[in-house]
Order: C-alpha cells, then structure tokens, then sequence
C-alpha cells in the first residue's frame, strides 16, 4: 500500500507527530480547504469549519475523513456512507474543556452559583458532565433531553418546566429535522418566557438560539444576561448581539491544550484500526498532563481558583477588541488560529487541603 496523501486543518496539534509516518501531511486553514486543494488526498482531518459534502468530495480520492469535533453538523454523513467513505469523529474529546468553560461562565457572572438552579439543555458527553458534577457538588439541576430516560437522569424534566432555572446552559447538537429539531429551538417565544436576572449559556451550537431574538430579549433590560461561545453565521458574526452579550469568545470553548490532543488521537486510532488495519503505534508517546502546576488554595474561595486557572474575561477582552477593526471574519477565525494554551483542571496539583479541597477534587484537581 503505497503511503497516503493526508490533508489536515492547520488547528489540530500533533497533526504531524501522530500521522506524519503514514504519509505526506499537509496543514493547512480550515477554511481554504475546498475541491482543489484536496486533489490527490486520501485522508482530509477537519475540524468544524470545513462543510464535507457532494460538493467538496465528489470525484476526489478521499477514502477516510477524519473530524476532530464532537458535532458533525458540518459532515453530510449520508453521502459518506452512500460514497463507501469511512468517517470519524472524536465524542467527548473537548468535554472536559467545554465543562470548564461553562463553570468559568457560572463563576464570572453568577458569582452564586451553587445556590442557583441550574438548567442543562442536551445530557450527552458535555451536558452530562456538568449534570454529574453539579449534582455532587449538591446544586440543584432540571435536565432538558427528549433521547434520555428518568432512570438514566433523575432530574429529567420536560422543555417548559426547565426555562424557570436562574441559569441555562445549552450543550446540544444543530439538527434541523426529525422529531426534536433544535434549530432555533430559543426562539423569540422561549427566550421572552426566561426570566429575569437568569442567564443562558451557548456552548453548543450557534443557530440553537435565534440570534436576532436574542438582541430583542436582552435589549429588554431586566438582568437578563447571555454568554456566547457559538454564533449563527460563523465566522461573520452579529456585531449588535457580541456588544449586548456578557461574555462573547470565538467558539474555543473546548480548545483546551487536553481536548485538542484528544481529538487528534482519537481519529489517528480510529485511522489506524478501522481504516489502514494496523496497530496504533507512535513513535514518541505523548503525555497530556506531563507536568502538573501547583495552585495556592488558601484564603480563596472556589470562584476565584476557577477563574486563576481559566480567565475567561481574557477570551472576552481579546474578543471584542480583535472585531472592532478589519474584517470581521478573518478576525474571528485569526483569534481561533492563535488561541493560547489553556490547561484543564487536572493540570492544576493542589498545594495544601483547603475548606473547599473536596469542591476541587469533584472538578478535577489533582491532589497534594
């Protein structure tokens, strides 16, 4: 079998370290990759930006696609499957990373978090983390996921009887069809039932919430707030809502150092076993948390740690100042580009016990 040509998005790491012995690899924007670029490919690795379908594939040489997400909205898997073009995703790999984000969102903007109630909308690999460790750090949760069972999820309520909860935090994929579409599932009509001083949460995907009803609900004044890590339209955002919004970053809610590696290795397992018939082996192993970092505990409280080990005022500030000049576009996908090493909890070592050790270890700290 002669090597294979292998196209990759320039912002999955470890690109070349883990596939670069199988064949030539050749990074490049997510954006830019279209019919030309991937001519004489066989493997395409993507991330969410690139839309794989009839019309990027077709007559092209691609066998295997790789992404390196947990969504696949962007990947038109019936024409795949109906192609004999083996796909591969990497569910969960950002978890951990997009839970974070939403406990960052919590600690920055409802500094009362624990004695909230807190909605979660989509219980699968993000929002059932974040219902786990919720829960056994005793906050009160409802759970919004027509797919689940009451024995699977105890705090599973129906749509309407979650919009009264102070805090609503959305992990669920974009479908458009089907018996619970999610497309403009906060419509004008949900989002004026929130009630004020509540915030919502989109980590998910952007068009879940309509973003024009958006503006109106929180033009309305009343404490109303909403945090925004996805947005519809991508990468040509609306300005008028990244203004009203209370925190605005450019969809890196998983992009921490831990979940980026993780989706590159899932698809090169994946790759290895389904795909090329062979044992995964790498010639240099990589640690994800080769060197844990201590963090001071004493004297603060949990708020303040979340927040030391990830400021998400930073992504916020860079946000808003990267989109006030130029092209919109080209800033919003220059600041996922350049993103800075974020590290996940269990990088962080604990120095001493604390009062709140146990909230920590329950997140994923690593003890003393």
């Amino acid at each position: 079998m002669t090597s294979p040509r292998i196209i990759a998005d320039q912002n999955m790491p470890l690109v070349e370290h883990y596939f670069g012995h199988l064949g030539e690899v050749k990074l490049m924007a997510g954006r830019e990759i279209n019919r030309q670029t991937i001519e004489g490919a066989e493997i395409l690795l993507v991330r969410s930006v690139t839309v794989v379908n009839q019309s990027l594939l077709e007559g092209s040489s691609v066998r295997f696609v790789g992404s390196a997400t947990a969504g696949t909205d962007h990947i038109d898997l019936d024409y795949l499957d109906k192609s004999g073009i083996q796909f591969a995703h990497s569910p969960g790999c950002n978890a951990e990373a997009v839970v974070q984000y939403a406990l960052s969102v919590f600690s920055r903007l409802k500094p009362q978090w624990q004695q909230s109630r807190v909605g979660i909308v989509g219980c699968g690999n993000v929002g059932g983390r974040l219902y786990q460790k919720l829960v056994k750090l005793g906050v009160e949760c409802r759970v919004y996921d027509p797919f689940l069972t009451a024995s699977k999820i105890p705090d599973l309520v129906e749509f309407n009887q979650l919009l009264d909860c102070d805090i609503i935090s959305l992990h669920t994929p974009l479908t458009t069809d089907g018996q619970f579409p999610t497309h403009h599932m906060f419509n004008q009509q949900v989002l004026e039932r929130l009630k004020p001083n509540s915030l919502l949460i989109n980590a998910g995907r952007g068009a879940v919430i309509d973003n024009l009803a958006l503006i109106n609900r929180i033009k309305q004044s009343d404490g109303f707030q909403a945090a925004l890590d996805v947005w519809e339209s991508e990468p040509k955002i609306n300005t008028n809502l990244l203004d009203l919004a209370s925190i605005a970053t450019p969809h890196i809610a998983g992009y921490s150092t831990e979940g980026k590696i993780r989706g590159t290795s899932m698809l090169y397992d994946v790759l290895c076993q389904s795909y090329l018939d062979a044992e995964s082996e790498l010639p240099v192993s990589v640690s994800l948390n080769d060197k844990t970092a201590s963090i001071e505990t004493a004297g603060k409280a949990l708020n303040q740690l979340l927040l030391e080990c990830y400021n998400i005022d930073a992504d916020d500030q860079r946000m808003r100042q990267a989109l006030t000049q130029g092209d919109i576009g080209q800033a919003f996908d220059q600041l996922r580009k350049n993103y800075p090493q974020r590290r996940e909890y269990s990088h962080y070592r604990l120095d001493t016990d604390s009062p709140i050790s146990h909230q920590l270890k329950i997140l994923g700290f690593v003890s003393a």
